[in-house]
């Protein structure tokens, strides 16, 4: 990273402070009053929010080599006029939008952009389904990050009845052949699934509606998110089944631990790139537990579908 590069890295962290007792410390504050108690055997009387925050703290400060390492990666692609899209697809709860927050907040603003479309307006219905995807698609060294993507049509849409019999045919029919073309020119295409258990996102919901922070994020989609469980593994299934490729495969996180979703997820965005390495000594091979191919996705669904007599996550 150059100096120019740190010194804009720097100016984008927002200052973080915490009440604690009758003071107010930043982050770095905060570690050098906790390590002084922790060295005097008074660290264990750290009330739970300030050893919260100290978790969150650490956390954060365990992405930023990998951070540093997107901003490496995006002067590749720029160098190299390279095209990069991410999908970031999963049931609602599963960790995508901290996720996209924590990969681009040191990235360049002016090489990538987040895309979350909302629902297609009349015209839109009557085009191409892939038109308006397409018309976001990334120029040369530019980075398209979608949240949610074409596979509404494979997920949401066939579930509550978004879109017709025919239509879900027609997209699953056509998608793998559209991917293929678009690696084929060039693209690379990163297909990330995030996949959370039916007891943790129905803890991340019940946070929602007492959270005034994060009641916005609750919405009728998501109410009913926990009654079409099963109906909802069911189109994953058949998703990954159909659509997962050697040109465009799909990588699952497993998305339980947000903090270890965040890193692997990176790692396996860095992974698809062939930049120069910052630094080399970083740990750049995802962790098994978190990190799963759609291929092996699928066989471990159906394993679970044989010794139970239906798909349970």
């Amino acid at each position: 990273m150059t100096d120019s590069q740190a010194e804009t890295t720097a100016d984008n962290v927002e200052p973080f402070k915490l009440q604690v007792g009758d003071e107010l410390l930043t982050q770095d504050e905060l570690v050098q009053k906790y390590l002084s108690l922790k060295k005097s055997g008074a660290g264990s009387g750290l009330s739970p929010k300030v050893k919260k925050a100290m978790r969150k703290y650490g956390q954060e400060e365990a992405l930023k080599p990998y951070q540093a390492e997107l901003i490496q990666m995006q002067n590749y692609l720029e160098q190299t006029h390279k095209k990069m899209i991410i999908l970031f697809e999963g049931r609602d709860a599963s960790g995508k939008g901290g996720t996209i927050r924590r990969v681009t907040r040191y990235m360049n603003e002016k090489h990538y952009r987040i895309v979350a479309l909302g629902k297609p307006t009349e015209e839109q219905r009557t085009q191409w389904f892939f038109q308006k995807y397409v018309a976001q698609f990334p120029a040369g060294g530019e980075v398209v990050l979608f949240d949610r993507s074409w596979y509404n049509r494979a997920m949401v849409e066939p579930v509550f009845g978004f879109c017709t019999p025919d239509e879900y045919k027609n997209f699953m029919k056509g998608v793998v052949g559209f991917e293929k073309d678009l690696v084929r020119q060039g693209t690379i295409l990163v297909k990330l699934y995030f996949s959370v258990t039916k007891d943790e996102q129905k803890r991340r919901f019940n946070r929602r509606k007492t959270d005034p922070l994060r009641q916005w994020k609750l919405s009728e989609v998501d109410v009913q998110a926990q009654e079409r469980w099963d109906e909802f593994t069911q189109v994953k299934y058949d998703m990954l089944k159909k659509t997962n490729t050697t040109a465009a495969p799909w990588t699952i996180i497993r998305s339980n631990d947000k903090h270890q979703a965040r890193l692997n997820a990176m790692k396996v965005i860095l992974n698809a790139v062939p930049y120069e390495r910052l630094n080399p000594e970083l740990d750049f091979v995802p962790d098994p537990d978190i990190v799963v191919s759609g291929s092996r996705e699928v066989e471990q669904m159906e394993a679970e579908r044989l010794r139970k007599g239906k798909f349970i996550g």
